[in-house]
This record gives structure tokens, sequence and C-alpha cells, in this order.
């Protein structure tokens, strides 16, 4: 079976660039060491362990990636590949390259599409610190106006990178962005929006490239 059969494309013609020594050995968003010679990858929005293929048009080679960082944070660049998948796509000269991108495998913590759950008024709720065993199952619970949620966008080691997120969605004319800390993590919402807000807002921000959005319900005060 061929690859347009077995394959979903998930971008075309677009620009990937990769990172190296200097992250070697750091965390990556989702708490892994980066090792620049493994086959990985970081996207801002595919559910880490993703696997996506990647096709230089340049010279036809292709490689498959697995998603385990937060970036590239460039504008105009899709995908930071890990310095040993960009050798095989020979890329390292040019240190980018235009490509095309199929999804192999969705990550196992892959949710509802924030387009499709917001048309259906059902948005994936995040798990809540302290929540029973049974409550920490993946949910989905439809949306009450009145009651207040977050919108959370990402989650990143580098609280950097999260303040950089934080600064392009409030460029985006979006409000109301926040940080959060968790843990050792930083993470990167939209506060405070109306049940019947949700919707439309995570619409808007998919159209904005801020995607794969997870909303968790918090106390009203």
């Amino acid at each position: 079976m061929s690859e347009a059969f077995c394959l979903e494309l998930y971008k075309d013609k677009v620009v990937v660039s990769y990172y190296a020594e200097k992250f070697h050995g750091r965390k990556t968003a989702n708490g892994e060491r980066f090792n620049m010679y493994d086959m990985t990858c970081a996207h801002k929005t595919l559910p880490f362990n993703t696997i996506i293929r990647v096709t230089n048009y340049a010279n036809g080679k292709s490689v498959d990636v697995r998603v385990n960082d937060r970036g590239p944070f460039v504008a105009g660049r899709e995908v930071d590949l890990s310095k040993g998948a960009a050798v095989k796509l020979g890329m390292i000269k040019s240190g980018t390259a235009k490509v095309k991108i199929h999804i192999v495998k969705m990550g196992a913590n892959t949710k509802q599409s924030a387009v499709s759950a917001a048309k259906a008024q059902k948005i994936p709720l995040t798990r809540s610190k302290g929540a029973t065993s049974k409550a920490k199952a993946a949910t989905q619970v439809v949306l009450k106006k009145g009651q207040l949620y977050d919108i959370q966008l990402g989650s990143f080691s580098d609280e950097n990178n999260a303040r950089e997120y934080a600064r392009k969605i409030a460029r985006a004319k979006f409000k109301n962005v926040a940080i959060q800390k968790s843990g050792s993590n930083t993470k990167v919402s939209v506060i405070k929006v109306d049940g019947k807000d949700v919707p439309s807002l995570v619409k808007q921000l998919e159209m904005k490239g801020f995607g794969n959005a997870f909303v968790r319900e918090r106390k009203n005060r």
C-alpha cells in the first residue's frame, strides 16, 4: 500500500530546523533528557510521543521522529529536529529545509481535536491536583455558562520558553494570558474564560496556530 493511503498528510511545504550541542542533555518539555543523536523533535502543539515522517523536498530523504519537546519559537518554522534526524535528512549545511510532514502515529495522550471539541460544545479536561484516581481518568464534560475555565496551551520545562510562548499568544491579541508553575514545569494558559465562550475561543486560538488546547475547570472566586 502506498504512503498516500498509509499516512495522514499533516503539513506540506513547511520549514524545519534543528537543534544540537547547546541543548544536549537538557530536559525536554516532557521531562526527558534531550539527546541530539536520537530521532526526536520539538513541535508546538502535537501530543508528546506522536511519530511524524519528515521528507526533505530538496533530496527526497525521509526520517521518522518522535515529539518529545516544544518549539520551535522562530516565526515560519514548523519543527525543530534533533541533529541526528537533520543528518539523515541531509540538511546540516543548510540549517533548514522545506519539507512535507505525515502523521505516522499520534501520541498516546492524544485528545479530541480542539476544533471538533469546540463544535461539540465539549472540551477534554486536564487532571486537577489532588483529584481521586477515578476522577483522573480522561473525561469530557458539557461546558457550563457562568463557570470559569482555564485553557492550557502548553507546558514547558524551561520557564523562558514558556514566557516567550505566552508573549506570542498575547501579541496575537488574546487576553488573560498567564503562566502557571506546576512542579518543575511552567504552563501557559488563557485563564478565567466563561464556559459559554470557551468553544469559540478555542477555535480562534486554533486558527491562529495555538492548537492542542486542554481546558480545566477553575474555582470561581
